[in-house]
């Protein structure tokens, strides 16, 4: 197999790897805001449960919950799984997984800002709903914005986890085009794919602070 052949196919396998980005980062964002609000709630029964479903999200791996997410309606429901699952499955899998993680940094940002805002907000006629999100909210996403970084940069390289379950992704047609040719090249190649993806988020995150440091 030529090399324009296999570079061709691993960029095939990048196409499903990049949406697997993009809805997990699309769903898990909002998402996440939600769970840290569920997390700081002062109704005690939902901010337990919250804690507990974050607890397991971080405390199991992502492997494992991409499997058990697949299996599910299988061993659950006795629902027949079919080939274009897979792929929804792994969606489903790194959302709920990511919204934990961006959960927690949220609450992290949110109550790291005085109290002080929420009543000078309020002394100008803001309601509470109102000052979160045109006054401490962009404040928030500036102070968490390296912490968001992190995880989405970790998350170009955790949708390679995707293969368990048969997922087409990059590593895992890098995978078999290395069983199948012996030879590292394929596996190299995909290296360099996952290096300049994270290069190019690296750099549009380094942007996006640049962009809200008049925050400072």
């Amino acid at each position: 197999m030529g090399l324009e052949v296999m570079l061709r196919q691993i960029a095939g396998g990048m196409g499903v790897t990049l949406q697997i980005f993009v809805v997990t980062l699309v769903f898990s964002l909002p998402l996440g805001l939600l769970v840290s609000f569920g997390r700081m709630s002062k109704n005690r029964i939902l901010s337990t449960l919250v804690k507990f479903y974050i607890s397991v999200m971080r405390g199991t791996p992502l492997m494992l919950q991409i499997m058990v997410v697949y299996y599910c309606p299988y061993y659950l429901f006795h629902i027949q799984i079919n080939n274009s699952y897979r792929l929804w499955a792994a969606f489903a899998a790194f959302v709920i997984n990511y919204a934990a993680y961006f959960a927690e940094i949220y609450r992290s940002g949110i109550q790291s800002m005085p109290t002080g805002q929420y009543e000078a907000a309020e002394v100008l006629g803001y309601s509470r709903v109102s000052a979160f999100f045109k006054i401490i909210l962009p404040q928030v996403i500036k102070r968490i914005l390296p912490a968001v970084t992190n995880e989405v940069i970790t998350l170009v390289k955790d949708t390679s986890l995707a293969y368990t379950i048969s997922v087409l992704e990059m590593f895992n047609v890098a995978k078999s085009l290395s069983v199948s040719q012996t030879s590292m090249m394929p596996l190299v190649a995909a290296g360099i794919f996952y290096y300049i993806f994270n290069l190019l988020v690296a750099f549009i995150m380094e942007r996006a602070e640049k962009k809200m440091a008049y925050y400072r």
